[in-house]
């Protein structure tokens, strides 16, 4: 099977190749149907991750960062930044770095309703002028094991480390669409962004994402092309990835092809169906996955705020006495955030802690707050909030959805001393 675009023909073989590494990386997954079966590691599955990470599903190589290895790096690597793929892709046990020539020809497609589409190069994208983000990425299901306690939804049972603070670096999407002189159409409402993968059947959905031509957010967009400073990994998106700063990773398409101005949303379900959270509070039984219209509910866009403990974790085993809590606040870039308070006795006493000042709006701000642990359990929880006046919710139950998506409740960790 094979997917053009522009002028690049590559099967699904030569893809295996190329999701090992944007030229130069070492990080390389070996789609393997026998790796997948045996790996018992994170580097089985991806040549170069930590084998330390937690596997939620080998066959997409989707895998989530300890919290342990994520607390060490104010910008995560790409040896410990999670992962999340939508498709199968076949292959072979082991790939190298051969992904030059697939590079060489990528093309990115600008079309719809436009008097004028264009077809750039990946050349012509490296030669623009080049701007930097730093941002939170986040899978919109970071959190979703935590709704089981009311009750348990499918899908990767992520805890916290779905997510990671990473600098992105390329084109600036609005000056990029203004410079191609498209001459939209006036029915223009929507972009959509298509990546290069695909189902691997027929009747399987594409995946394409849409967002509101005037989004404010789409001002702080850029075509990526590398990450943390070197180019990006093809299992992370590249060479070509959409990062919006902000909103949740599903949003941010990987291996961009792909861009259309259109009067509609796209059709693909994971637009109208997937990756959707209900308008309405809704409880289990009350709505269900396949419920999802655009209509009743809306995309998980911008991130919800939130924070996370990073320490101490119960495997730190810091005993009685004074100790210090700290860990990430962040939120969707639109307002600083502007305090955390924390407390290690369940909420009877809150302490604010100190918030340092972030990378950029859409980056986490590392806080941290002095405390006292007791003899026996010592509940830790954190709140944050922002200059606008949002915050997290206590009880992030009553955010409960049937697909486990935008969990922010308060963080919560139970420490023995």
């Amino acid at each position: 099977m094979t997917r053009k675009t522009g002028q690049f023909l590559l099967s699904r073989r030569e893809f295996a190749v190329l999701t090992g590494a944007a030229a130069g990386m070492t990080l390389a997954p070996g789609f393997s149907r026998l790796a997948f079966a045996a790996a018992e590691t994170a580097d089985q599955i991806v040549k170069g991750k930590n084998p330390a990470m937690i596997i939620h599903n080998a066959k997409l190589a989707v895998m989530e960062t300890p919290l342990e290895l994520l607390r060490n790096h104010a910008l995560t690597p790409k040896s410990v930044l999670f992962n999340r793929l939508h498709f199968p892709h076949e292959g072979e046990a082991a790939w190298y770095a051969t992904t030059d020539a697939p590079q060489r020809d990528w093309t990115l497609q600008v079309d719809g309703l436009v008097q004028r589409p264009r077809e750039v190069k990946l050349a012509d994208l490296q030669r623009m002028p080049q701007v930097k983000r730093v941002s939170v990425m986040q899978c919109a299901g970071n959190g979703r094991s935590y709704y089981a306690a009311k009750q348990k939804v499918a899908g990767g049972q992520w805890k916290n480390g779905g997510m990671g603070n990473v600098e992105w670096e390329g084109v600036p999407l609005r000056k990029f669409l203004d410079d191609m002189k498209l001459l939209p159409a006036p029915s223009v409402r929507w972009l959509t962004a298509e990546g290069w993968d695909q189902p691997p059947t027929p009747e399987g959905s594409d995946f394409s994402k849409s967002y509101d031509i005037d989004d404010v957010a789409l001002d702080h967009a850029i075509l990526a092309l590398a990450m943390n400073g070197e180019p990006i990994p093809a299992v992370h998106g590249g060479p070509l990835r959409l990062i919006i700063p902000g909103f949740y990773g599903n949003m941010n398409v990987k291996f961009l092809t792909r861009l259309l101005l259109m009067s509609e949303q796209s059709p693909s379900a994971y637009q109208s169906v997937g990756y959707r959270f209900p308008n309405h509070p809704v409880e289990p039984g009350q709505f269900k996955a396949g419920d999802y219209t655009p209509q009743n509910s809306r995309p998980t866009y911008g991130h919800q705020i939130k924070s996370v403990i990073f320490s101490p974790l119960p495997a730190d085993r810091p005993g009685r006495g004074p100790v210090e809590i700290t860990g990430v606040a962040f939120n969707d870039g639109l307002a600083p955030i502007t305090s955390v308070q924390a407390t290690a006795d369940g909420g009877k006493t809150w302490v604010a802690a100190e918030v340092k000042p972030a990378a950029s709006p859409w980056a986490w701000h590392p806080w941290s707050a002095r405390a006292t642990l007791g003899a026996g359990e010592n509940n830790l929880m954190c709140i944050a909030t922002d200059a606008l006046g949002r915050t997290q919710p206590t009880d992030g139950l009553t955010r409960w959805n049937p697909r486990g998506y935008e969990w922010n409740g308060a963080d919560r960790v139970v420490i023995a001393a």
